[in-house]
Formats: structure tokens, sequence, C-alpha cells
């Protein structure tokens, strides 16, 4: 069954607002009993009759004769025997007793068979019919027989066997005696047996009590039947067991009549002095019984006969009084407020409370139940009933004024002798006739609920008031008894199925065959297709008497099926309403009346359809002429606009209406309830309605949809009407209207107008404007559309119901076992409205028939999707439709792959499954599927699927429309990342799944896992998806596949990666050219989380051989900011990505061709930036380190201080101060935080810190522009050389000289201060030496000084001539021998690198040569120039040798020096 390519989505959305809208207005029309006699207070027309033209209301189906035994049995007693009888409806049977006899036969159909106990001795008082307690008797007995003697009760055990076709449960009857439950009555005689549907058996008798029948299995001395008194006191049973009878006063009123309430657990009993007596048995039912009130005064004959409310109980005796015939609980689907009738002897009906508060008390609740969680506490008149009119045999009419309000002469007043009370339906034996009695048959008229207005908000008062249909029916003899003829028992069930979890049906939890009963409560027009005809049994003197009782669907039905005359149908739908007889019409057409269908012929179904489609008789549809105009005044001295004139809505035809009320009815009992639950804590799962429910339901559904269709497709009715007049079969169908005035004006309109009551045949008149608003053509094309969108509504609804039928019948539990937990709450929650109409409801629907279908192709092998697809395609194409066929094929397919052993068959048959999906990749479980292509590594089909499920998704490629609305474009993005995660979850799993075995059972080791993620990335990559490709690069990043992305990655890879770090504005990214200028947003702070994404694209340039680009990635990962010491990188990081650079920037100068000599220049430039940060950096980190230095020095000293508490702290030490311990742990922390400037470090670090050493090599670097005499660099050199001999003496500063000089000295002396470093470090040896502070040794000085000028004698002693030029530097004579030490100490060593340099050794062997026999022979080898500035140099030290002013002994050493060294 082809869905005709029909749009599902939209119109079904719309027609189910519209449905639950009527639903809303149905259930509000629902009018409680209590309103309604409130309302009756004000109309004069209580009653009415029934059409004399029409086809009777009553019918009598069949009379038949008491059974010949029983009238035997009564004849052999001479008619003076105790006759009693009475009906059991839960049986189907009717009883008889004649003395101690009791006879049971069928009520509803004469079977010949009558069974007859004789088992009492005694005659029978009274008897009545129980359900059995469970766990006491076996399984065939399910009911009991109360049968009550003068002298005992016995319980009689009833089995029913069922038909050979099952439909009749109760064909046979049996009884079994059973002895031991018996018990004495103590001499009461019973007169009444009262059971509840739990099984509790109540009795009372003419000593005015009622007793309790208790029956267990029993044990030991325990009796297993007993007679418990609940209304006796103690002084009562003393009265009883001790006083005679001749000593008891007082009269006791007996007990006739007894009832039970079994929804709110209350008995109400009657007594002969027509007392009212009501007993509470607690909330469950299961408590003790209490007696709440007691009422005898409850008839006032001074009361008017018409709806008059009581303002109290006052009892005149002026009048006969009229006595109370029978009683009646009320049902709380007719009332919350209302709970018990009683029914008076003159025909009037006293309507009664429990509760002492409001009626009209909204506090109480509106659930089902109404006041049961209120229990009883008085009895209170709340209405009277006048009693109904005489007459109504002869079709008396009644108009304004009612014969009811004339007052009744006394031989025309009624004489109630019986009366039944079921649910709405009223039957009084009237006995004022004295030559016959007849049967008075009240009921509500439906007519009234008809009339009830559509909008809900407001209604008058006179559609609520209660009115009745009086018919009369004669009958033979007196009326005994009535019995109401239970539906069928599958009928029953489905009816509880369907309507017993709404919530104003909660009372319906009972035997399913008094729960449809109770259903018709609802009133004929929202229940005759669902249940039969109403029945009833009247037991008479003369026998059994069947009635039915027709709907007005009957009734119209008849009116058909005699050819009734135009004047009767519209008659009816003028009774009715155009709406209501439509639906009627509906139901005669489509044949969905419930076990009728067999009574509907063609001919009657034909006429139907056609008065469905008569306009003259449902109308057309129309504007609303209600329309209010609002006028505008104009302003003083301006002009008037005129009015403001509402735009008229359209107004449908009685045909959409009833349609609306028919599809809405049907839908009632399913449509905001859910479709599964888990009834077990167990977590099983069910269908909430039983299959045989929904196929019923589905039944008449599918029959509406199909007529609907073939009247379309014939062109019935408006769709004849519309066409050939313009294109409008687009505009019904589809929703396209181009020739139908304005389109955006219609459709921004309700679809489903206004809906249509009592629309008659004439048009009616509208002005002008509205008019101009649509023409005829117009509306009838605007209510077909509508009238399509439910069609197509009630198809999807059976579809629905066919697929949960299918579910249902394969164990919802099985099928949802692996769904996700939340997928299967929210399955438990979803109503059948989501089913129908929502997204939602699809998707859970899919989730359903995934399991199914996976239930069928298991390993178990149960079927094929062939199989299972021809079900779902036949049954339900919207849910299941070709391409999900395509999808349920490649699953088998993946199925059977995962079970063979064969590499070629599996990957043929993964191959089949990735074609099929590939032509319904919108229609895929994405998730599912993928898994079992990853479990078979079929990657290809992992990935292609994904991304074309993306495609399918957003096809206008919303997710990169920069244009349209955000919320739009997020919403499109989310879409298709869903589907990237998948793709990017199988590249997860192989980085995670080392040794992991394969679906074949193969170990996947690393090179195969290597293998499928390279797969993933290439086809990836071919796929031209921006989005998509962003999403993988991260993954990628983030699961540590950066080397595959970098060697795998698409031409947009560098793009992302200057996006993702943000790219510098210099580099361009497809070019090959070297920016220009570096980047201006280096500055700019860079989120940890970008860090990783420049490291990339720098590695990325570096494998591509893109040096500039590498280098200036790198140059701006060194300098980015930071404010947070947490997310800054060190030091050392940023060295490293410095020295990179370099490296980058030197590799791309080297590779670059001498006819670029702009970039070279360039190149160069960049090179030099770059050495000189690295060259600041290296700074800094020096700086960093000293600075810890000094933290921890004083840490060190301050744990040693802590644990020699005795030694003095030397507080004026610098180093070990804490403030400046402290002073330096906060400047590292700034030092680790940002690059800093050369100029910053000196000043801000360096100086204050006393890092001396540190601040000339700044200076050096800086190309300081002071010269040698410079006072900045010699007083750094100055401090640098007292903080050396501060710490470690001369031994120290010569240290610190020979590593400090030998770095800085540039050649030519300028930097390095010699002569104020010589004399500086010569005075302070000749202090130290002379005060014993330190032995200082002639060579070291020297040393130090050679080793500053990188071992060149000549400026060293160019130093020392200078000094000892000047006598006012140097005046001190011990001095100037000093100097002269370290003099000769130079020559030495000027000597033996010279001597070294020719002979090709070192300098310890060439003094080992000159101290040898062999140096005369080698002096021949120096060069003549370099002995003669030797011997020249010796000379003239020599002589200022001689000219100290000391003692011989101190300057003979140093002068015989210098004699050797001239002579060698």
């Amino acid at each position: 069954m082809a869905w005709e390519d029909e749009i599902v989505g939209p119109d079904v959305a719309s027609a189910g607002l519209h449905v639950s809208e009527c639903i809303g207005r149905d259930t509000a029309s629902q009018v409680d009993l209590e309103e309604a006699l409130e309302a009756s207070r004000y109309t004069s027309h209580p009653y009415s009759s029934h059409p004399k033209e029409w086809p009777p209301l009553v019918e009598v189906l069949e009379t038949r004769e008491l059974p010949s035994t029983l009238i035997e049995r009564y004849a052999a007693a001479g008619g003076e025997g105790t006759a009693l009888c009475g009906t059991f409806p839960e049986i189907c049977r009717a009883w008889a007793s004649v003395d101690n006899s009791l006879f049971l036969w069928r009520f509803d159909k004469w079977d010949e068979q009558c069974v007859e106990y004789c088992g009492e001795e005694q005659s029978i008082c009274t008897v009545g019919l129980a359900r059995v307690k469970p766990g006491i008797f076996v399984e065939a007995i399910q009911h009991l027989l109360v049968v009550a003697t003068p002298v005992e009760l016995c319980l009689i055990g009833v089995c029913c066997t069922a038909s050979g076709d099952g439909t009749d449960p109760f064909a046979e009857i049996s009884l079994q005696p059973l002895p031991e439950y018996s018990v004495s009555s103590d001499g009461v005689t019973m007169t009444c047996v009262a059971c509840m549907d739990n099984g509790q058996i109540y009795v009372a008798g003419r000593d005015g009590h009622i007793y309790e029948i208790q029956y267990t299995t029993g044990s030991g001395w325990r009796k297993r039947c007993r007679k418990v008194c609940l209304t006796t006191g103690f002084g009562t049973l003393v009265s009883r067991w001790i006083l005679p009878n001749a000593l008891k006063f007082g009269t006791v009123d007996p007990i006739v009549d007894m009832v039970v309430d079994n929804e709110r657990y209350i008995i109400y009993a009657r007594t002969e002095g027509m007392k009212l007596l009501v007993f509470d048995l607690g909330v469950d039912g299961s408590g003790p019984l209490k007696k709440i009130a007691e009422e005898r005064n409850l008839i006032d004959p001074r009361e008017p006969q018409y709806g008059v409310r009581r303002a109290g109980s006052r009892a005149i005796g002026r009048a006969a009084k009229p006595s109370i015939v029978s009683i009646a609980p009320l049902s709380t689907l007719e009332s919350k407020w209302l709970h018990v009738m009683a029914f008076l002897s003159d025909g009037r009906r006293l309507y009664i409370s429990t509760s002492r508060s409001g009626v009209n008390n909204t506090s109480v609740g509106l659930t089902g139940l109404g006041n049961v969680g209120q229990r009883p506490s008085c009895l209170k008149v709340i209405a009277t009933r006048p009693s109904p009119p005489l007459g109504v045999g002869g079709g008396l009419t009644f108009g304004a004024m009612s014969a009811a309000n004339r007052a009744q002469s006394e031989d025309l007043a009624l004489k109630v002798e019986a009366a039944f009370y079921s649910t709405g339906m009223l039957i009084l034996s009237d006995s004022s006739a004295t030559a016959t009695s007849s049967l008075l048959i009240v009921n509500r008229d439906s007519a009234t609920q008809s009339s009830l207005p559509s909008n809900f908000g407001i209604s008058s008062r006179s559609s609520r008031a209660l009115r009745e249909l009086v018919s009369s029916v004669p009958v033979e003899g007196r009326m005994l008894c009535v019995a109401d003829v239970l539906p069928p028992q599958d009928i029953a069930l489905i009816v509880q199925s369907l309507y017993s979890d709404l919530e104003t049906f909660a009372g319906l939890r009972e035997s399913c065959e008094k729960a449809s009963v109770k259903l018709w409560a609802r009133g004929d027009l929202s229940i005759q297709h669902i249940l039969p005809r109403r029945k009833m049994i009247v037991f008479s003197t003369m026998g059994l008497m069947e009635i039915a009782f027709n709907r007005p669907v009957d009734i119209l039905r008849k009116l058909f099926e005699s050819n009734a005359p135009r004047s009767q149908i519209d008659e009816f739908f003028t009774r009715f309403g155009a709406g209501e007889s439509a639906a009627m019409c509906l139901m005669l057409a489509a044949r969905i009346i419930y076990a009728e269908e067999n009574l509907i012929s063609n001919s009657v179904a034909e006429k139907a359809a056609e008065t469905f489609e008569d306009p003259s008789i449902v109308g057309m549809p129309q504007l609303d002429n209600n329309v209010s105009l609002t006028s505008t005044r104009a302003p003083a001295g301006g002009f008037s606009m005129g009015q403001v004139v509402q735009e008229a809505e359209p107004l449908f035809s009685g045909a959409h209406e009833g349609l609306c009320l028919c599809a809405s009815r049907l839908l009632f009992p399913i449509w905001e309830l859910p479709i599964m639950i888990a009834p077990r804590e167990d977590g099983v799962i069910c269908c909430r309605i039983p299959s045989s429910a929904m196929q019923v339901t589905e039944s008449k559904i599918r029959s509406l949809e199909q007529f609907l269709r073939s009247r379309r497709n014939k062109r019935r009715g408006l769709y004849g009407f519309i066409a050939g007049r313009g294109d409008f079969t687009g505009s019904i169908l589809y929703g396209t209207r181009p020739d139908v005035g304005s389109s955006s004006q219609i459709e921004g309109r309700n679809l489903f107008g206004q809906s249509s009551r009592n629309a008659g045949s004439g048009e009616i008149s509208t002005n002008k404007k509205q008019r101009l608003l649509y023409s005829n053509t117009e509306l009838a094309a605007m209510e077909v559309r509508a009238m399509e969108c439910l069609r197509r509504l009630l198809r999807r609804s059976s579809e629905a119901l066919f697929l949960l039928q299918l579910i249902s019948q394969h164990h919802v539990t099985r099928l949802v076992q692996n769904i996700d937990s939340n997928v299967r709450q929210k399955l438990l929650q979803l109503t059948f409205n989501q089913l129908v109409c929502s997204e939602e409801g699809d998707q859970l629907a899919m989730q359903l028939i995934s399991g199914l279908v996976e239930y069928y192709i298991g390993p178990d092998g149960r079927g094929t999707v062939d199989e299972i697809s021809a079900k779902l395609r036949e049954g339900c194409p919207s849910y299941f439709n070709e391409s999900d066929y395509k999808y349920f094929l490649a699953v088998e397919c993946l199925e059977r792959a995962s079970m063979t052993y064969m590499t070629d068959e599996r990957e043929n048959l993964a191959r089949a499954a990735f074609n099929h999906l590939t032509k319904v990749p919108e229609s895929a479980d994405l998730r599912a599927v993928c898994k079992r292509f990853e479990d078979l590594r079929f990657y290809e089909a992992v990935v292609r699927l994904s991304l074309q499920k993306a495609q399918a998704l957003d096809p206008n490629g919303d997710a990169f429309n920069s244009k349209i609305d955000p919320d739009r474009r997020a919403n499109a993005l989310v879409q298709r990342e869903q589907c990237y995660e998948i793709i990017m979850a199988a590249v997860h799993s192989l980085t995670g799944e080392a040794g992991k075995v394969s679906s074949p059972g193969n170990v996947l080791d690393q090179a195969s896992r290597d293998t499928y993620i390279r797969q993933i990335i290439q086809l990836s990559v071919q796929w031209p998806d921006t989005a998509f490709h962003e999403y993988l690069y991260r993954t990628l990043i983030e699961l540590g596949l950066e080397n595959e992305l970098l060697e795998y990655g698409g031409s947009d890879l560098v793009s992302f990666l200057q996006s993702a770090g943000r790219k510098p504005q210099g580099i361009q990214v497809s070019g090959t050219v070297a920016p220009t200028s570096m980047p201006r947003d280096l500055e700019a702070p860079i989120p940890s989380s970008q860090i990783k994404f420049l490291d990339l694209l720098a590695r990325y340039y570096v494998m591509k051989r893109q040096h500039f680009h590498a280098a200036h990635v790198l140059y701006r990962l060194s300098e980015r900011h930071r404010t947070d010491a947490a997310e800054s990188p060190t030091l050392e990081q940023r060295r490293q990505y410095l020295s990179n650079a370099v490296l980058q920037a030197k590799s791309a100068s080297s590779a670059s061709t001498s006819s670029a000599s702009a970039k070279n220049s360039f190149d160069d430039g960049l090179l030099d930036m770059l050495e000189a940060k690295l060259a600041v950096l290296r700074f800094q980190i020096r700086v960093k380190e000293e600075l810890e230095s000094v933290a921890l020095k004083f840490e060190s000293f301050q744990a040693t201080i802590d644990s020699n508490s005795n030694e003095p702290f030397p507080h004026g030490n610098l180093v070990y101060d804490a403030n400046t311990a402290k002073a330096a742990r906060d400047k590292v922390k700034e030092l680790e935080l940002n690059l800093m400037s050369i100029t910053q470090l000196y000043n801000d670090y360096a100086v204050p810190f006393q890092l001396w050493e540190i601040c000339l090599e700044m200076l050096n670097f800086a190309n300081y522009s002071g010269d040698a005499d410079s006072q900045i660099v010699r007083e750094t050199w100055a401090r640098l050389v007292d903080q050396a001999l501060s710490r470690g003496g001369i031994s120290e500063a010569c240290s610190v000289l020979k590593r400090v000089g030998s770095n800085l000295y540039p050649g030519d002396g300028s930097f390095v201060p010699m002569d104020t470093l010589c004399l500086h470090l010569e005075k302070a040896a000749l202090e130290r030496l002379s005060s014993n502070v330190e032995a200082v040794g002639d060579e070291e000085i020297a040393r130090a000084l050679l080793a500053a000028c990188r071992g060149r004698p000549e400026p060293v002693l160019a130093v020392y001539d200078q000094l000892l030029s000047n006598g006012a530097i140097v005046p001190s004579q011990h001095l100037r021998l000093r100097l002269l030490r370290s003099v000769l100490v130079v020559l030495r060593e000027w000597i033996m690198s010279f001597l070294a340099e020719r002979l090709g050794t070192t300098t310890a062997g060439a003094s080992f040569m000159l101290g040898g026999t062999k140096v005369v022979e080698h002096t021949s080898i120096i060069q003549k120039g370099i002995r003669d500035k030797i011997a020249s140099a010796t000379n003239r030290y020599m002589t200022e040798v001689k000219r100290l002013a000391l003692p011989q002994n101190q300057t003979e050493p140093v002068y015989q020096g210098f004699e050797r060294s001239r002579r060698n």
C-alpha cells in the first residue's frame, strides 16, 4: 500500500493539533450530573418525547416465557409457597426460588437449560452472587451463590464452562455444594444480599443489622465460614442473648434493600420505615464497616415537584407520604458530587450526597474517582427531579410549558411499584392504570449533548440542563426486576482496556462487563461507535422481555432503511446538529459502528455517504458573520479613518465538523496516553493496550480513511465542487496555492477554520468587505485541504496501530533490550499523539522497527528482511518506506558478514551493504551501522556514509552560510558534527585497541592499526567539507596523531592551523615569497589551546621546506606573552624556539639564489634580528639562574643558622640578606613570565643585584659607545674586581679576569681597561701580601692579564710600561718591584709561547727545552726581530730594577731573572 508521495509531516501535525482541540472540547462538553440538575432549575422543559414519525427509541426484541420446570414447581405449590426472583448479569442468568428450590437459567437467550438446586430443607428467603476471593477454592469456581434460609446461610460454588469457540464464557454452569461453608442464621431472617467486587459478602436481616459472611480455607480450630454482625454493640449483644423476647421493647425496622458502591466503597441500605442508612468501608474497601448517617425524613410532600433545591427537611403529615421504592448508587462517571439516588413511589427522584462540603467545591479533586478520598459524613438531598409526565405513549410533545409544571390530578399521578436505574437509564413500573401496567423508560436526551457549543469557554445554562426522553412500553404482568445485558466479554475487555487508563474513567477499574456499561454515562453520541446497542432484560410475572435502546445512529440507519422522506432527515440534522449528524453518516458510510456491521446494507451506506456530501444538508463553508467592528474616533479638527474591520474566519461545513468529531472520538482513548508501560519493577516493557483493542481501533480508523479516500478519488462532495475551477488539486494536497487569493495570508491563518454547528443549507449573509476575502471556491478548497489533513492523520494513526500490534506480537522488552536507557525512558513517555505527529515519535518508531528486523535476521535465523519488510511496507508505509527497506537489507548483509570467516565473502557482503546504504544515507541509523562496519574493518563505509549523512542533513550548506540566522546555522553544524563524531570514534577506537581481537578473530597489530588510520585520514581529506576537515584536524591533534596529520593532511591544513593559532598577517599561505615585515600581532596573548596549532604549523613548514614561514612562526611562539606563570612557556622553551628559528632563517638564507638580492637583504636582517633576540634571551636565562642562586644561598645559609643558633648572622652581607633573597625570588618569577629587553635586564635585574659580570657582557653586546676611558665601563670592571676580591681574594679576581676579559677583549683593548685592572690587582696583591691576608704569587696577576688579552704579551707589557713610566701612578718602590716581577713572568711566557709555536710543541714543552742541554741548539731558530724586542725590553726592565731604592736581596732575584731571559 503505497503512500502516494503524500506530505506527511506538516499536514499530520496540523491535523493532530486540531484533533487535540476537538478532544478537549468533547471532554469539556461532558457535564456533571449535579451541574446539569442545577441548570435544569431554570428551564421549562426537563422532559421531551421521541418524534413519533421516527423509528421507536425502545424496541422489544424478544419475549420469553419462564422455564416450564419453574412453572410446574410453582403450580405444584398451589401458588402459596415462598417465591422469589432476580437476575445475575455477571453470569447471564436469571433465578427464581420456590420454597426450598432454586432455579437458574439463561436470560439473554433460551438454551433449554434450567439448573435446579434443592439442597436446602427450609424455604429460601434471599439469594445473592459473589465473586470468589482468590486462593480459597479450586480455579473452576469463580463465583459463589449465597443462599439464605431462616436457619442458615450457605455458600454454593458456581462453575462456568465456555462454549466450544470460546465466544461465550457462560455457556454452561454447574452448582457445587460446599457443605463446610455454611453458618447458622441465629434465628434472623435475611432479607437481602450485597457483594463487593473484591469478594466480600454482606447480608441484611429483619433485625435491622448487617452481617458479613467471612470464609477462609480454615486451619485448626478456626471455622471455614462464619457470620459477623457489623452493626451491633455490647448492649445489643446482651439484649439478643440474655433478655427474652417478651422483655424486648420497641419495634425493629428491618432492612429491605442494600446496594454497594464499588467505586467509593460505600454501602447504602433502605428499611421498611423508609429510613436510609449509609455505611463506610474505608478508602480501599478493606476497613471495618462504619455507620455514617441515617435519615428518615428525606421526603417532604410540600416540596415543589420540579427541580427546586431543598432548604431543609421538614415532615408534614397532611398529605400522603410517598414511599421509597428503590435506591441506586451513582457512578463517578455520572457525577463526582452526587452519590446515590432514591426513587419515590410518585415518580420523583432524590439526588443525595454523602459529603458535607459544597458540591461545587473543586478542592476535592477532579479525578475519575471524584471524592473517593473524602469519606462519607452525612446524607443530604441535593436536588429533586420531578416525576416524568404521563401520556408519552401517545406521542405527547412538550412546548414552552411542561406537563410537569401543571398539577396532575391524583388519578393521573404515577404509581411506581418498582424502579431500576443503571448509568443514565431509568425504568419505572407504573401501575397507575388499573387494567395494564407499563414500563416508563427515562434516559438522557442525546440532542442536548450535541447542542453544546464547540467553544467550551462559555456555554449557555440551558444547553447544560438535564433534559430526558420519556418512552413507554406496555408489559404483561407486573415488573419484578430488570437487568443489564452485559456486552460480550471480548467487547467488554476491549472497551475497558481502551478507556480504563484515562483520568476521567478511573472508575472503570472493575469487572470489564460492568465497566463497559458505565461508559454509557458519556452519552450515546461519544461512545456509539465502540459499544453496541444497549439491551436490558425485564423480569415480569409473565416471563422475560428483552428490550433494546436505539442509539441516534440506529435511528438514522432505520430512517435510511425505510427511505424516509427528506423532511425527516432534515429534522434529524436539526435535532442533533449538522456536525453530529454528519459524524453519524460517516459511521454508517464507513461501517465503523461496533458489532453492527452486518446491519448496515450497501444501500444504507451509500445513502449515508450521499447525505454526508450533500451541501444542502451539511452546509457549505462560509465566512463567520460574527465579526466585531471597532470604531475609531478622529481627533478634533481631523478626519475619521473609518472602522477597523476584523478579518472574518472561515466557518467550515457540518461535514468537516462531523469528520473532526468522528476522528477525535476514535482516537480519544489512546491519543494523549503513553503507548508503552512498565507494569512491573523488573523493567519489562509492554504495550499499554492489548493487540485486540488496537486491532479493533485500527480497523475502524482504516475503514474511515478508506471511505474518505474513495470519495476523494471519485471527486464526490466538495472534491467535485472544486474540480475544474483552477489549479486547486496541488493546493489541496500539497499546500501550494498560486491561484487562491493571497497564499501567505491563508497559510498564516487557522488551516481548519472554525467548526460549524447546525449549519443549514442557506447562505450566511456577509458584507461586501468580507466577500472580498475569499470566494466560494477558495473556501471549499480550504475545507477540502483541512479534510485531507485529517484523512492523512487517520491513515498515519492506523499505521501506528498496526506497527504497535506487530511490535507487541514480538515482545517489546526483547526488541528494546539493546536500546539505550535514555531512549527506553523516552519510549515509556511517548504518547500516541507524539508517535503519530512528532519527529521524535518517528525516530522512536524506527528504533522499534530496527529491533524487530534485528530479531528476524539474528543468529537464530527467524526470517529474512524481505519477510518482515513485506509486512511493514503493507501495514505502515509511512514508518517503513523503500529507503528503510534498503537500510535493513544492508543490515542483513552486515549480519551475515559478521558471521563468516571467509575474507573475500566478508568483504563482498560489506561492500554490498555499503552500496545499499549509499542510496539512502539519510535513513540509516548511522551510529549502529558504522559500528558494524568498524567491526568488519570496512572503514571506507564508515567515512563515506557519515559524510553522506551529514550532507543529507544539511543539503543547503547552512553550516557554512554566515548570512542566515545564527541559531539555524548552529543547528546545522551540530547535526553535521554528530555525523563527524562517528568517524572520529573509529579513529579513537583504533588508537586505543592495541592487541584487540577483530571480528574475524585475528589480533589487530600495530601496523594494521596505522594502516587503517591512514586510510581514514586519506578518505576524509578527499571529501570537500571544510567543517569536517576542521573537525578531523582537531580530533587528530587531540589523539596525538600529529605526524599522520602533517603527512596526509589536505590542502586546507595550513589555513586551519593558521586560523586556529591566530595566523600572522604577513604570512601568505599559498605563496612562496617570504613576508616583507614581521607580524604585527606577535605581542597579542596566545591561549595555551592555540600553541599546539602553531607548533604544528611550524613543523609543517619545516617539512615542506618553507623555512621563512617556519622561522616566523617559531619566532612568534618564542615571543608570546602571558599574564599567568602557569601558562607561560619556560625560558628554555623560548630559547629552543628561537634557536630553531635561527636555524630556519639560516637555511632560508643559504637556499636563496643570488638573483634575489632584495630577498637576501631581508633574510640577513631577519637572521640578525633572531640572533640578537637569542642573545638577549641567553642573558635573561643567565640573570634568572644568578637570581635563583642568590635565593638558594640564602635558604642554605638560613638552614645553617637555624642549626647553629649561636653563630651570628652576617647582616651586612648582601647575598644573605633576607630582603634581597625575597626580591630575587620575585624577580625570577617576572623573568619566567615574558621576554625582557636588554635595557630591562641591565637596569632592573643585573645592576640592582650586582651581577657585574653579566652587566659587562651586556654593555659589550650593546656596543656601548664609550671608549676605554669610559667611566661606566671602568666602574663596572672595578666593581666586578672588588666583588671577586671580597669573595675569594686575588685568586678569584684573577679567575674572573681570565673568564670575562677573554670574552670581552676585542683585540684593541678598547673595552677592557687593562691599565686600571693591572694597577688595581697589583696594589691589592701587595696589600694582602704585606698584611699576610693572602699569599699571592708573582705569576697570578700576570697570567690573568695574559689570559684576558687572549695570550698576547705585547698589550700586557705595554700596560706595565705605561705604569712603570709614570711615577705619579706608581710612586711606591715595593709596588714597582711587584710590577717588574709580573713583567718578568710576561717575558718568560712570551718567549715560551713563541718557541712552542716555532717548534710545534706546547708551552710546557718549550719550557722544558729552554731548561735542557739542547736549548743552545734551538736558539738559533728564533727570529732576529722578536729576539731584539725581547732583548730591548729586558734591558729596559733591568735598568728599572737597578733604579729601585730597595735592599739588594729584594731586587737581585728579579734582576737575575731578567738577565737569564736576556741570555735566552
